[in-house]
């Protein structure tokens, strides 16, 4: 593939739309546009301007469509290179026929990710930005949005960058006193740094599972007993009725899928039937059905009746479950303080539930982080050649502090494999 050649995409979703986007990138990208547009030519036009005119067949002379015409100087682009955007009408046949006409005229469609990744072979951003590229397009939730937004403009980079000059320089201080231990070197402390350094990259690391969930989602599975409250629960979390609520116990025979937004994080959260011991077939095998729901997924709300005699806990994974104590507004039959009170009635405690389940999937920090498993991969491999160099003497902790810096240098691309960047960029969609 050459990647200096002009390439074309359309770069909106398939489908009938207002407006069309086509773009146009490369060496000679601004002679083909001159060449399919009638208006003011594009090669005048300074960067940054726009053009009213038309889309035209430079071989019949024949108009496809009116447009926009946008014109990026190279290096002052997205790709950094001359580029070209015309927005026409959203039509498929407009933009079907305007990619036949470039193409014709030289150009050559793009593949998944190419403008991005002349992006990234141009310094335009390094490849933790062009991850953030792909997150910010596939983001569902507010979470996600504002995760792949501040990667973008580069927040993981600088701190990647920072703690790789780190190892750097203390690298230099090391090489400097095995070298030269006659110039009177200063002494350093190395271990302070690499503890610092590896203080850092917990840090991120502990981030890994809340930014997963940010970009994939969670599931969220209420368990208790029959008329624990599990269905009005589901109901105050999600703001409407959406599970049947019945005094009879029982009401729920089957689970129930329900989409719900917490905090920025997309949840699904689950009502399952209720759990109890049962001679009924059919209950049973809800009940069955209920606990492995409760084994899959990322969050358990174990949900008990306070009005109540607490019942025996049935076997649930505890480590990532929440213990919520419904109908608080009536006369408690006991107390615990382990348990959450809340009143689906009334919704008193539900604020705090909310927050327990937000601490829950994405911890203190808050998830703000975004981490592709390519770079928490990479952040693994730091953290454990951070931890081998404690262990070694300062004369020959060298080597295992080089081989942390490349691993922080692999986030950011400075230091990466060509299979590993063609891994980043399959997952694009053409034209981005």
């Amino acid at each position: 593939m050459n990647l200096k050649d002009p390439i074309c995409a359309i770069a909106t979703p398939p489908g009938k739309g207002a407006i069309g986007v086509v773009r146009l990138s490369g060496e000679g990208a601004l002679e083909i546009a001159a060449r399919v547009w009638r208006g003011k030519d594009p090669r005048r036009l300074k960067g940054g301007r726009f053009a009213l005119g038309e889309v035209v067949d430079p071989k019949t002379g024949e108009a496809i469509d009116q447009a926009i015409l946008l014109v990026f100087r190279a290096p002052r682009s997205y790709t950094g290179e001359d580029l070209v955007e015309f927005q026409t009408h959203g039509s498929p046949a407009v933009l079907r026929r305007v990619m036949e006409v470039l193409v014709a005229e030289g150009a050559r469609p793009a593949g998944r990710g190419e403008f991005t990744f002349r992006a990234y072979l141009n310094g335009k951003m390094d490849l933790a930005q062009a991850e953030a590229v792909l997150a910010l397009i596939e983001a569902e939730g507010e979470l996600a949005r504002r995760q792949a937004l501040r990667a973008l403009e580069g927040a993981l980079s600088r701190r990647i960058e920072a703690l790789e000059n780190r190892l750097l320089n203390l690298l230099a201080h090391i090489q400097a006193l095995l070298d030269y231990p006659e110039e009177g070197v200063e002494p350093l402390e190395a271990e302070r740094t690499i503890r610092e350094v590896l203080a850092e990259v917990e840090a991120l690391l502990a981030q890994a599972k809340a930014s997963r969930l940010a970009q994939k989602g969670a599931r969220l599975a209420l368990i208790g007993a029959p008329n624990a409250g599990k269905s009005s629960l589901l109901n105050a979390l999600l703001g409407y009725e959406r599970a049947l609520v019945s005094p009879i116990p029982g009401t729920t025979r089957d689970y129930l899928e329900a989409p719900l937004e917490l905090f920025g994080i997309p949840l699904v959260a689950v009502d399952t039937a209720g759990v109890r011991e049962t001679e009924d077939p059919v209950e049973r095998m809800g009940v069955e059905r209920a606990l492995g729901i409760a084994e899959e997924a990322d969050l358990v709300l174990y949900v008990v009746d306070r009005s109540q005699p607490k019942p025996a806990p049935p076997p649930l994974p505890w480590a990532r479950t929440l213990k919520v104590a419904t109908k608080s507004d009536l006369p408690p039959a006991w107390e615990d303080p382990e348990f959450l009170p809340v009143s689906s009635l009334t919704g008193e405690g539900l604020d705090r539930l909310k927050e327990a389940v937000r601490e829950a999937l994405l911890g203190r920090e808050g998830g703000e982080v975004l981490l592709t498993e390519r770079q928490v991969e990479a952040l693994l491999r730091a953290r454990e050649r951070l931890e081998e160099a404690l262990s070694l003497p300062e004369d020959l902790m060298g080597l295992a502090l080089e081989e942390a810096a490349r691993a922080l240098a692999l986030l950011t691309g400075k230091e990466v494999a060509e299979e590993v960047v063609a891994r980043v960029f399959q997952n694009f969609c053409v034209g981005k």
